[in-house]
């Protein structure tokens, strides 16, 4: 379950964090009420991802699948396109991801 528990507390980040650019300084109150809410969903399914897999692993898949999510999903509704240096470092942290997850000892499926 922690992986799929991770699943959800990435997905509550980015709604969060997607949130927190809409509230404009807080100043908006339903996305407001959204980010706060998508941050609580999110820190506490992380919390129980940490019952089975080690936090190392867990915030480096959960920062990593944030950063790449939201760059991509701001593109599209902020029209914020990241340059082709922010690509490459954006694909060389999937990349970082895929190699924890299918080459990593730590890492127990």
């Amino acid at each position: 379950m922690g992986y799929w528990y991770l699943a959800i507390a990435v997905g509550a980040e980015v709604i969060a964090t997607l949130a927190l650019k809409a509230s404009n300084g807080f100043s908006h109150s339903t996305s407001s009420t959204i980010c706060v809410t998508g941050y609580a969903v999110a820190f506490y399914f992380l919390s129980l991802v940490l019952k089975t897999v080690p936090i190392g692993i867990a915030y480096a898949i959960w920062a990593g699948m944030g950063i790449v999510l939201i760059a991509s999903i701001s593109a599209v509704l902020y029209k914020q396109i990241p340059d082709f240096p922010a690509i490459i470092g954006m694909l060389l942290i999937l990349a970082g991801v895929v190699v924890i997850n299918v080459f990593s000892k730590t890492v127990s499926h």
